[in-house]
């Protein structure tokens, strides 16, 4: 699936639980700042422990995510993953692992800041977003 349309990322996006109440304008923002990737399956897109520096948003495909060599979630279509590197600029949580043939649309830490800065409601909704995180991983740890 190649986009060849501002237009057509910000419809993808908008499929994004965390981008779905932005404006069309909001998302043809984000849009303007991520670049599509195809990548095959067995690909390591983020290394637990190396810096990162892009956001990840998955169009198609399924990956999963591995903590000290373990699985611990899997991600598909709508997931997103890298934002927790880029916001505090620390080292990757977990590695992130493709499992079938992917497509993503990829912001660079420079625009993703850009983003943040620019993009009415994205602060709020990637801060939600890491809570949940937060929450899933206080919940798994108390079982």
């Amino acid at each position: 699936m190649l986009l060849r349309h501002r237009s057509q990322k910000a419809e993808l996006l908008k499929k994004v639980p965390m981008f779905s109440n932005l404006s069309n304008r909001h998302l043809n923002e984000i849009a303007k700042y991520a670049d599509q990737l195809s990548v095959k399956a067995g690909k390591v897109l983020a290394e637990q422990g190396d810096l990162g520096w892009e956001f990840v948003f998955i169009l198609e495909g399924k990956a999963r995510v591995e903590k000290n060599g373990k699985v611990i979630n899997r991600l598909s279509s709508g997931d997103f993953f890298g934002e927790i590197s880029l916001i505090d600029r620390g080292p990757r949580t977990a590695t992130v692992v493709t499992e079938t043939d992917m497509t993503l649309l990829i912001v660079n830490s420079k625009s993703f800041d850009h983003l943040l800065d620019t993009v009415t409601g994205l602060q709020k909704k990637i801060l939600i977003s890491l809570c949940q995180y937060l929450r899933r991983a206080e919940k798994a740890t108390n079982i």
